[in-house]
């Protein structure tokens, strides 16, 4: 539980950092696999990085903290709208969970694909993705995390 606090800790001191009017950071919710505090600091336009540190309910209830490296699509879908912008997303990206009743800690690669909703009259996405997982320590397994969420941006 203790790494859980310290990856809590990092996460926060990320969302903390000094943005300028190109890069912007979203703090919010994710729910679903896993359920906790998300984040999204955009690099450039179609460039993102990712993060979250919540409550996994799958095996046994642990913290769960990841972060992925995601590229956005936005010529995919016609909106409709003037200036709204759906975006598919994809990328790459690692977990670690804390298991409450365990001394194992999980590392996981993470391969998100998604798509985000960004609205251009308030500082406002939805996102909804699907997380297939690869476990590689301390046993190698197979999972797959689903969520949607809500971020509100600081600009």
């Amino acid at each position: 539980m203790r790494f859980g606090m310290v990856m809590i800790a990092v996460l926060l001191a990320i969302s903390s950092t000094n943005v300028n009017a190109e890069q912007d950071l979203g703090v919010g919710l994710i729910l679903g696999e896993p359920t906790g505090l998300s984040l999204k600091y955009w690099l450039d336009d179609d460039r993102a990085i990712d993060a979250a540190a919540a409550w996994s309910f799958s095996g046994s209830n642990s913290v769960q903290v990841h972060a992925d490296y995601l590229f956005h699509r936005f010529d995919i879908f016609d909106t409709g709208a003037a200036m709204d912008k759906l975006a598919l997303y994809y990328g790459v990206g690692a977990r670690v969970k804390d298991k409450d009743r365990h001394d194992d800690t999980v590392f996981g690669i993470r391969i998100p694909v998604g798509v985000t909703y960004l609205f251009s009259e308030a500082p406002f996405d939805l996102f909804a993705e699907i997380v297939p997982i690869v476990d590689l320590a301390p046993d190698v397994d197979v999972g797959i995390n689903a969520a949607i969420g809500l971020r509100f941006y600081f600009r």
